[in-house]
């Protein structure tokens, strides 16, 4: 699964990698992202788009926003077999934006909080479903998002059994275009990552609650 991620990198570095006009979104940051927080998510509005999400799929259907705290990840080999997640994986894609994720590795009974990045230590996107829910109450607009996971590679096998779905640089185009609704092609592009080209490192269990948000919860220990 994928319950905490990282973005840390400054703004100049994530348009460099994602292009995007920043117009009246603000950013800043992030070293402890955690369910039902807002997380930035591109694309979902067409080419070089992005904007912020509440991270935890709330379906249009939904009598409540509770619902998002069940549906924070979505898994690869069921999308087309669950309602929630059928329609949006052929209309409603996105990648959430991230430079690196936590996964706690079970050694005993002590759990080790493990920071996973790409070697080439790049920012990238976790393949992501978006959808739109409305109050009934008050009418507001919550556009919110999950994030598809998928069997652990070498790398994470031996902390975790399952990892978050990073697209590569030569699916994106692929992932985000709207023309492409081929259930099976999309399947095809839900793959581990390459494990030679990742790393993970211990770092402090201060990241184990929420509400540690700074840069020392990604620094190894």
């Amino acid at each position: 699964m994928c319950g905490r991620f990282t973005l840390t990198i400054d703004i100049e570095g994530l348009l460099e990698r994602f292009p995007f006009d920043v117009g009246p979104l603000t950013y800043q940051p992030r070293f402890n992202i955690a369910p039902t927080q807002q997380v930035l998510v591109y694309g979902a509005q067409g080419p070089r788009t992005a904007e912020h999400m509440r991270w935890g799929l709330v379906p249009s259907w939904a009598k409540d926003l509770s619902i998002g705290h069940r549906m924070i990840n979505a898994r690869a080999e069921t999308l087309t077999a669950r309602s929630s997640f059928r329609t949006p994986l052929r209309t409603h894609r996105c990648l959430v934006l991230a430079d690196g994720f936590y996964e706690w590795k079970r050694e005993g009974v002590a759990r080790t909080p493990m920071l996973v990045k790409l070697k080439a230590g790049e920012p990238f996107g976790f393949a992501g479903l978006w959808a739109e829910w409305r109050d009934p109450a008050s009418r507001r607009q919550v556009r919110s998002c999950t994030i598809i996971t998928t069997g652990a590679n070498k790398l994470m096998a031996p902390i975790h059994a399952r990892m978050p779905v990073i697209i590569s640089r030569e699916t994106e185009e692929a992932w985000l275009d709207p023309d492409v609704e081929d259930p099976s092609l999309l399947l095809s592009l839900l793959t581990p990552y390459p494990s030679e080209s990742m790393g993970a490192y211990a770092v402090s269990s201060t990241v184990n609650s929420v509400h540690n948000e700074d840069p020392d919860c990604v620094l190894p220990v």
